[in-house]
């Protein structure tokens, strides 16, 4: 038991660092490729790898991995999606990529609440208070005074984007309660993605280089294998274990952001980090007691 728990941590681990890869490549880009286009390159492309993954692991197959009876949960879950995945990639071309990675840990704050906006939960003085704390790591970060430096049209649409994460995480959890099947979910956001990003990148459209294609098949690539890790983790291990180690990204995209752009966060930006990480970490220890 020892021995599936630690495997669980290392794939959690594991698939922060792949998709601190991709969105490393998503910034080598440098909006070369228009926002939509890659967006739409990135759903796209994942498709014949969740395709195959349904086709031999659903009960049922295929088919029955496309059998939904919550649609109108299906379309939340898209337009949340899509606007965290359009606010992430717009912060990883403007903003440094821990930047963006901390930045998007406000998605527990929004999520909580949501949770009381959308799913009547209660929420205790505990949790206000975190909440607190994780937006003022928010503002050290990004200075409203302008000391700061940040591209503040980015800032707003990274935040935008862990807001729409939340509410695709609020459709999931009420898809998840009725009984929809991950694969489900998975499969009909990847297809509704791509069709709407497509369509969407249909005015602006670039002919990739052999590069840029290069980049964008890196992403799909990466993205997929980041999925599966999470997923066989989740599998394996229970969530109180693992939701820590997510935050494992932090430490990866400031890597790759030192190595590859030479980005080194400032004291302000540590400090935000330390306060959006501890408030991640407050929630988690709060769902684990039941209190708050």
């Amino acid at each position: 038991m020892r021995a599936v728990r630690l495997r669980a941590i290392l794939y959690v681990t594991g698939s922060a660092g792949f998709f601190a890869l991709a969105a490393a490549a998503i910034k080598a880009l440098q909006g070369g490729v228009p926002l939509a286009e890659t967006v739409f390159f990135r759903n796209a492309l994942t498709l014949p790898f969740l395709l195959a993954l349904a086709h031999w692991t659903a009960p049922g197959g295929l088919r029955r991995a496309f059998r939904t009876r919550h649609p109108r949960r299906h379309l939340e879950r898209l337009v949340g999606g899509l606007t965290g995945m359009f606010g992430s990639f717009y912060g990883y071309v403007h903003l440094p990529l821990a930047t963006v990675t901390a930045l998007n840990f406000t998605m527990p704050l929004f999520l909580i609440l949501l949770s009381v906006l959308l799913l009547r939960e209660r929420v205790g003085a505990g949790r206000v208070a975190v909440i607190l704390v994780g937006f003022l790591g928010v503002l050290l970060m990004v200075q409203p005074g302008g000391g700061g430096g940040l591209h503040p049209g980015a800032v707003a649409a990274v935040l935008a984007g862990a807001l729409g994460w939340a509410y695709a995480m609020v459709s999931i959890r009420m898809m998840g309660e009725a009984g929809e099947a991950g694969i489900t979910i998975v499969l009909w956001f990847a297809i509704g993605a791509a069709i709407v990003s497509g369509l969407m990148a249909i005015p602006d459209w670039v002919a990739p280089t052999a590069w840029q294609w290069g980049m964008l098949l890196v992403v799909g690539l990466l993205s997929v294998v980041a999925q599966l890790l999470m997923t066989a983790a989740y599998r394996a291990a229970e969530t109180t274990l693992l939701a820590p180690f997510e935050y494992s990204a932090i430490l990866w995209t400031t890597a790759l952001g030192l190595l590859l752009w030479s980005e080194v966060p400032d004291g302000w930006d540590l400090a935000g980090f330390a306060l959006l990480v501890g408030a991640g970490l407050a929630i988690w220890r709060m769902e684990l007691a039941g209190k708050g």
